[in-house]
């Protein structure tokens, strides 16, 4: 029987890796960056063992990127959007109005 890394093994240690980075007074994700590291290592070594998790090196070169960025979110929505996190939501607002969340905050 041989080892065989899930999507749900990688999801449990990123958030144990998330709950580390929140311990700390300030707001840092250098645990999230250093596992995603080791996993797209481990990932490049050992393609074996990972062939159940649909992740390529590329995508985790654009997560290690993402996540190093002093804010995340507003990472992933300019790679994806070209535009902040704030800047797309004010987009969507003028498009389609509040969103449920928005409007429930009111």
């Amino acid at each position: 029987m041989s080892f065989n890394y899930t999507k749900e093994m990688v999801l449990q240690e990123f958030k144990d890796a998330t709950a580390k980075d929140e311990k700390k007074s300030k707001k840092t994700y250098t645990n999230r960056v250093e596992y995603l590291k080791g996993l797209k290592k481990f990932k490049q070594e050992t393609p074996q063992y990972m062939r159940d998790v649909k992740i390529s090196v590329k995508q985790f070169d654009n997560l290690i990127s993402a996540w190093s960025a002093p804010n995340p979110r507003d990472a992933f929505y300019t790679k994806v959007f070209g535009k902040t996190y704030a800047e797309q939501k004010a987009h969507e607002r003028k498009m389609y109005g509040s969103d449920k969340e928005e409007a429930n905050a009111e």
